[in-house]
């Protein structure tokens, strides 16, 4: 079965104008170059330090004038403070930017293996289908995660009606994600001292490494060229009293991480990767965390390739 859940915590900017490749290129982590109404990438935007600020997804549709436009999905409560950001960087540059969260809806889908198939999508990451004011497209981090759908408010229902899709919670979409260990933004990294390779957005297709300079690059990049990483963002299994978040995860009774996002039994942590390679059990507060390793992800200090 196909569901679908209102991601009521994403918003929506709207950028248009003739400069916008060009000025977004030298900002985010991926290469803009990508976007069409064919094709939507997933990307960070950093602080020059190369500390973390925004997620954001952005794909190209055609507004209710047929005009080019772009939406970036982008978390809801920070929509406003990423628009000021990039005003700040826009400078001279030929570009329109809107904050249009209140008209468009973004909803997470998930489901079987033929989840893709019900809203005419082939699995291949950031694939997309334009929709008349908004777009489908297979979630750019990884296919497992199933599709996004950006659409105006108002058209939502007859949506999910002509796709046979079942609405289900958000709870639901959030204990999806956490089984499959996928970050949601500044929920799970912490603004300002998030380091992107312990993330987990490399593997998640959010930085091309041959696209050229950007704000934070070289942060970024000496992580991974000096194998700089030592922690790692873990989906865990909660046996226990719910931690809270930013709970010490310790074990053998030394701190070794953090909690972040939990939704009932499970959640995601910031743990060490030497405690991984251990055998000592981990725990937060009066709870047991049992580490589950997704096959996506890549720890070079338990011995698999960078």
């Amino acid at each position: 079965m196909t569901y679908a859940a209102v991601l009521s915590n994403r918003g929506i900017l709207c950028i248009t104008g003739k400069d916008r490749a060009s000025f977004l290129q030298g900002l985010l982590t991926n290469d803009v170059n990508k976007i069409s109404e064919r094709q939507g990438i997933y990307a960070a935007l950093l602080s020059p330090q190369g500390r973390f600020q925004h997620d954001l997804f952005i794909v190209e549709c055609r507004d209710a004038q047929d005009r080019s436009v772009w939406l970036v999905d982008c978390d809801r409560d920070r929509a406003e403070t990423l628009l000021k950001l990039l005003t700040l960087y826009k400078l001279r540059s030929e570009v329109t930017i809107e904050n249009v969260s209140d008209y468009f809806a973004v909803l997470g889908v998930w489901g079987s293996s033929k989840v893709l198939d019900t809203v005419g999508l082939s699995a291949e990451p950031g694939i997309a289908r334009s929709l008349k004011e908004g777009s489908a497209f297979v979630d750019p981090r990884l296919l497992e995660m199933g599709a996004r759908i950006i659409l105006p408010q108002h058209k939502i229902e007859n949506f999910s009606e002509s796709s046979g899709i079942t609405f289900s919670s958000f709870d639901n979409y959030e204990l999806h994600r956490l089984k499959l260990g996928i970050p949601d933004g500044n929920r799970d990294v912490i603004v300002d001292r998030g380091i992107l390779l312990e993330c987990g957005f490399e593997e998640l297709n959010a930085i091309d490494w041959n696209k050229g300079c950007y704000v934070g690059q070289e942060l970024t990049a000496r992580t991974r060229y000096r194998g700089l990483v030592r922690k790692r963002l873990i989906p865990v299994c909660i046996q226990g009293q719910t931690p809270g978040f930013q709970s010490p995860v310790l074990q053998n009774g030394l701190e070794v991480g953090e909690m972040r996002t939990v939704k009932g039994e499970w959640g995601i942590a910031m743990i060490r990767l030497e405690a991984l390679s251990k055998p000592q059990s981990f725990h937060a507060g009066s709870a047991t965390l049992i580490p589950h390793l997704p096959e996506w992800m890549k720890l070079p200090a338990l011995g698999d390739e960078v």
